[in-house]
């Protein structure tokens, strides 16, 4: 079972943000991505993902306005969260939201944060993160905190 880890805002190391802003498009929002901070000092050491990594993306609703600097946009109300757990030795074999090397979740906000929406990775998750198969299915060039 992949649970929503709590208060990984205050406790864990902020790896980047993302905003996707067109309209209709499955991960439009502000992207938050969250990891534990010895899961991000692994990676830095080695370029890889150390066993139990728990990886946590929070999509939030964009707010938009003029500022005094300029236009703006801002993250608003959670939407989803998506949460992934690294798994080098494949413990979960026959578990449809385990494979590839990872533990896949989607935490509706809608529907609370104990439910996990996911019922199979490659139907639910795995299309969205295709471009990223080289690096281990994870956007990593846009955390800047992974860099040494």
């Amino acid at each position: 079972t992949i649970s929503l880890p709590t208060d990984f805002r205050s406790r864990w190391t902020h790896l980047g943000s993302w905003v996707v802003q067109q309209d209709g498009a499955p991960g439009q929002g502000f992207h938050d991505v969250y990891t534990e901070p010895a899961s991000a000092a692994a990676f830095r050491k080695t370029g890889q993902w150390p066993d139990g990594a728990t990886l946590v993306k929070e999509i939030r609703s964009l707010q938009s306005g003029s500022l005094t600097t300029g236009p703006g946009v801002w993250a608003g109300e959670n939407k989803v969260w998506f949460v992934m757990v690294k798994d080098t030795k494949g413990r979960f074999a026959g578990n449809a939201n385990w494979g590839k090397g990872w533990g896949w979740a989607l935490f509706d906000a809608s529907k609370g944060r104990n439910l996990n929406a996911s019922a199979d990775h490659d139907k639910d998750c795995i299309g969205c993160h295709v471009p990223a198969k080289a690096t281990d299915w994870v956007f990593v060039q846009g955390y800047p905190t992974l860099k040494p």
